[in-house]
């Protein structure tokens, strides 16, 4: 049995949502599936997507696992996006969280070195 992930974020301007998102992301989406969503693949069958609701948007906590914490850091830092907060726990992993405009929480984690 194949398995897709998709996690999804709520948001209250699509628009402006869906570029913080190009920024954060390094790309385009994959797909756009009707004029209030996006779809980006950030890895075979594992989909993260933005979808404007009318309830407002907010309340989503993802986190990407990488194998390089820093790589990943630097490079959302060089499209002007930065972490909103850093955490370690020692021995373990690491983790930088972004915050998107509507409060959506998108971290990336990584072993502690």
């Amino acid at each position: 049995m194949g398995i897709d992930l998709f996690a999804g974020c709520r948001v209250s301007d699509f628009e402006t949502s869906k570029a913080w998102y190009e920024r954060s992301l390094g790309a385009e989406p994959s797909f756009i599936p009707n004029s209030t969503e996006a779809v980006w693949e950030l890895a075979e069958h594992r989909f993260l997507f933005i979808v404007e609701s009318e309830d407002g948007g907010g309340g989503a906590d993802h986190l990407i696992f990488v194998n390089d914490l820093d790589a990943a850091v630097q490079v959302i830092s060089s499209r002007g996006i930065e972490p909103d907060e850093r955490e370690t726990y020692p021995g373990k992993v690491r983790k930088a969280t972004y915050v998107d405009p509507d409060g959506n929480e998108i971290s990336y984690g990584g072993p502690d070195a």
